[in-house]
């Protein structure tokens, strides 16, 4: 009250003041005409600014018009909370991109505790550290190289091997210390106090199984493009053509990508020189992955489905589009693009993709709904997906049937057709 009293004298003496100069009446509401028409002005134009110009605005005041409309005249009580989880949710969703989605507050915190759940691959979990910006460490597994390091709970990590990581979400950092698996590295602990070296030398599991099957060809899976992927998957190959290869079988089935950089080691072994793949961010900026000169030529077949994601596709693509290798499963997802989490001011958050990699011609994936086969073959029974049992009998070799009735159709076509390169 005293504050509104204070302003109500300033307005009179300001008028007084006008007044005892002997200012006329109309040049007074014509001043203060002018002064209104300036402060309106300036404060529209501010509110448009802020907002990010004037279509948001339009957008914006749209917005409040429905709501208070509804306030208005629904006959209802209405949930602003709900309206507006609603509205924010249908922004995203009218992307129409399935991997692109809102969540409130609460379904961030849930998102949140799910996620912490999500190894970083050398046995400890991380949550991001609001304070620092770095990754706090919420548990550790024994015997893993973590607890072997001597990591431990509350630790907050803030660069590895001298890579900044407070800037990172969590899946970018995830994805770092992912590519550093097949090795050592070092974790900088608490924004510089100490750093601690992690040895995952002998530990990692490779992705990567191979065998020969009794129909002359070499059989390999992976299951990812995980660290040393890659390299496992030439080990592979090299041997099954030591060992007298005359075609090849690989599956990508079930696997959900990786590291490009595993991608492009393995792409590049088996194609010619030329384009392997791009990724493109939202500016436009695209960075190319080019392979050598040098490369495989046998008659092959890729395994795909609906369970072949991102990196996967891209390699399976890049393969059919070279003419290198026949498709052979159920069409893939399309789920090609790189997403990134973003906090919102109040608490809420949206999933969002913000990349996304390109085949060798400069086709999205993800746009084209997913990578079809040239030979569509249903699964008829998961439990059998990539067994050793009925391709190769076990250990002796001497069985002739599998109840993978795609690696089997892979098998068949490739006898019939070993003189085969692709099918474009």
């Amino acid at each position: 009250m005293r504050i509104f009293r204070r302003l109500l004298e300033n307005v009179y003496f300001f008028f007084s003041a006008i007044f005892n100069a002997g200012i006329k009446l109309k040049y007074v509401v014509i001043l203060c005409a002018l002064i209104g028409g300036v402060v309106f002005t300036s404060t529209r134009y501010i509110l448009i600014k802020n907002v990010g110009g004037q279509d948001d605005y339009d957008e914006a005041m749209r917005y409040i018009e429905i709501k208070d409309l509804i306030d208005e005249n629904y006959i209802d009580t209405a949930d602003r909370k709900a309206m507006g989880t609603a509205a924010a949710s249908a922004m995203v969703n009218s992307l129409g991109d399935g991997w692109s989605y809102y969540m409130s507050a609460d379904e961030y915190r849930t998102y949140q505790l799910s996620s912490v759940g999500e190894y970083s691959d050398i046995g400890m979990s991380i949550i991001k550290d609001t304070y620092s910006g770095g990754f706090q460490v919420l548990s550790v597994d024994l015997g893993t190289p973590a607890a072997d390091s001597g990591l431990s709970v509350g630790m907050v990590i803030t660069a590895v091997d001298q890579q900044n990581v407070t800037g990172m979400s969590e899946d970018e950092a995830r994805t770092l210390i992912r590519s550093k698996m097949n090795g050592k590295f070092y974790l900088e602990i608490g924004g510089g106090q100490y750093s601690i070296q992690v040895d995952c030398t002998g530990y990692s599991t490779s992705p990567v199984r191979y065998r020969m099957e009794k129909t002359e060809a070499g059989y390999v899976q992976i299951k990812s493009f995980d660290a040393g992927s890659g390299q496992d998957a030439i080990n592979a190959f090299e041997d099954l053509l030591a060992q007298g290869a005359v075609a090849m079988v690989v599956d990508l089935r079930g696997n959900s990508g990786g590291l490009t950089s595993e991608l492009a080691t393995f792409l590049d072994y088996l194609l010619p020189k030329g384009r392997l793949f791009s990724e493109i961010s939202k500016d436009g900026e695209e960075i190319v992955t080019e392979s050598d000169g040098v490369c495989v030529q046998l008659p092959m077949c890729v395994l795909i489905d609906t369970g072949t994601f991102r990196e996967a596709e891209i390699c399976a693509a890049a393969l059919q589009e070279y003419g290198w290798a026949s498709l052979l499963g159920e069409p893939t997802t399309g789920n090609t693009r790189t997403q990134e989490t973003i906090l919102l001011e109040d608490g809420s958050a949206i999933r969002l993709s913000t990349g996304s990699y390109l085949t060798p011609k400069g086709i999205d994936i993800s746009e084209k709904g997913g990578v079809v086969p040239d030979m569509i073959v249903p699964s008829t029974d998961d439990s059998a997906v990539g067994t050793t049992e009925g391709t190769t009998g076990g250990e002796d070799g001497t069985a002739s049937t599998s109840n993978d009735t795609q690696l089997m159709q892979a098998l068949n076509f490739l006898s019939r057709n070993q003189s085969y390169i692709g099918t474009n």
